[in-house]
């Protein structure tokens, strides 16, 4: 078990380089096996997720090699061989594997994909999708077995705009027979960028960024030499950190059209902040010192909504503002548990449901020993712990590592003072 040890009240100043996004480099790295040729992934995150990745893909016969943000991934071994299960249910992402696994070999068995306890998340929108594609489904006891002669293209309505499932369901409709068109589909910038990866193998995909996609299948698919987008959910935690802290930050590269909204909700809070383009496609985000915040409302939602993964980062902002702010959670029920921990720092956070907070500021907090409940609550608490006053103690720090790459040495380099223990 590993923990931080904070120093509190340190202001952030320098400058801070995004990593590449974890929920992109995952779903392409299992999209890697579609093809027989090798696929090289740069800007790839060195995090726990992604090492329990390696692991799946291992387990099925590919050769990975990882080196300085640089994923090889040889395919040519693999066969339809199950992956490893302790690994698949180390993390929710894994669930991805499915979706190139049938389309390859035509089955897979595994069990519950795991993940941070932030509420119920079950994989039937996956499993209703590849059953309308000719899968079977059997589950017994804590396996499913996932089962089809060959995949064949449909119209798939999704119930719920899952990230997941419209990636997983991708994937296996390049290979599938015929044409599939996903409706209700997620529209998230990291789906964007896997599908134009495999487009970049060959897949033939339109509607993209669009909540109606349509694959048709083909034959085989090439390898490719891609590089992941910028982490927008690392990078709208950073601007946090730069201005609950009064510091001051330069964020480079980052994509703003992917961060509307909660760009938008830090200038309603006040934050001061100016974006400068660069030569390419991305900008600079300069967050300037800011000693005045106002109060806010979040409702999270799909994208283009507010994203999930920023409301608890968000609520250390709201405690420092002056008023009320307002928390809504549309997606998961269990989300707002960080608020206890947040309340023994000093905050006053009063939850109406376990879905909808009210905070109120704004207010000093205080450093103490505090338990990571998941990776965007640890986060969090991280964030606070930044601003408190005295020395505060994060365990399970290893939870925050699945989401954020050696953030303590990245943040050390911007002021902070942050000890790794164990």
């Amino acid at each position: 078990m590993a923990k931080f040890i904070i120093s509190g009240q340190k202001k952030l100043k320098g400058r801070f380089t995004p990593k590449g996004a974890k929920n992109a480099a995952l779903k392409m790295m299992a999209a890697s096996i579609l093809t027989k040729e090798k696929t090289i992934l740069r800007n790839v995150p060195n995090l726990l997720d992604i090492r329990y990745m390696i692991e799946i893909l291992e387990s099925i016969g590919a050769e990975v090699n990882f080196k300085d943000s640089t994923l090889e991934i040889n395919p040519t071994a693999i066969t339809g061989k199950n992956p490893d299960h302790t690994a698949i249910k180390r993390f929710r992402g894994s669930v991805v594997i499915i979706g190139p696994m049938l389309a390859l070999f035509g089955k897979i068995t595994l069990p519950q994909p795991g993940g941070c306890v932030i509420g119920v998340r079950s994989i039937d929108t996956h499993l209703n999708a590849f059953k309308a594609m000719g899968a079977t489904v059997k589950e017994d006891g804590e396996l499913y077995y996932i089962k089809t002669e060959h995949l064949i293209g449909g119209k798939i309505v999704l119930e719920e705009a899952s990230v997941t499932a419209t990636e997983n369901i991708v994937m296996a409709a390049t290979l599938a027979l015929g044409t599939t068109k996903i409706l209700n589909a997620a529209m998230e910038p990291e789906i964007v960028d896997l599908i134009n990866m495999l487009i970049a193998m060959g897949a033939k995909i339109s509607g993209v960024g669009t909540p109606s996609i349509t694959i048709e299948g083909v034959r085989s698919l090439k390898g490719a030499d891609w590089t992941v987008l910028p982490d927008r959910i690392e990078i709208g935690t950073i601007a946090i950190a730069g201005a609950i802290t009064k510091g001051e930050i330069e964020i480079n590269p980052v994509i703003p059209d992917h961060l509307e909204l909660p760009l938008l909700k830090l200038r309603q809070s006040n934050v001061k902040f100016s974006i400068e383009p660069n030569r390419d496609s991305t900008s600079k985000l300069i967050i300037a010192k800011t000693t005045h915040f106002n109060p806010f409302k979040i409702d999270t939602r799909a994208y283009p909504g507010f994203p999930t993964d920023l409301q608890a980062p968000m609520s250390v902002l709201a405690t420092q503002a002056t008023g009320a702010s307002q928390i809504f959670e549309s997606l998961f029920e269990s989300r707002l548990n960080y608020a206890r921990e947040l309340n023994r720092m000093g905050s006053k956070i009063h939850l109406e449901s376990s879905r909808e907070a009210i905070i109120h500021g704004p207010t000093p907090l205080k450093g103490k020993k505090i338990v990571s409940l998941d990776l965007r609550a640890g986060a969090t608490l991280l964030l606070a712990a930044l601003i408190a006053e005295g020395e505060s103690e994060i365990n399970n720090a290893e939870i925050i590592d699945r989401g954020y790459e050696t953030i303590d040495e990245r943040l050390n380099a911007l002021g902070g003072k942050i000890e790794r223990i164990g």
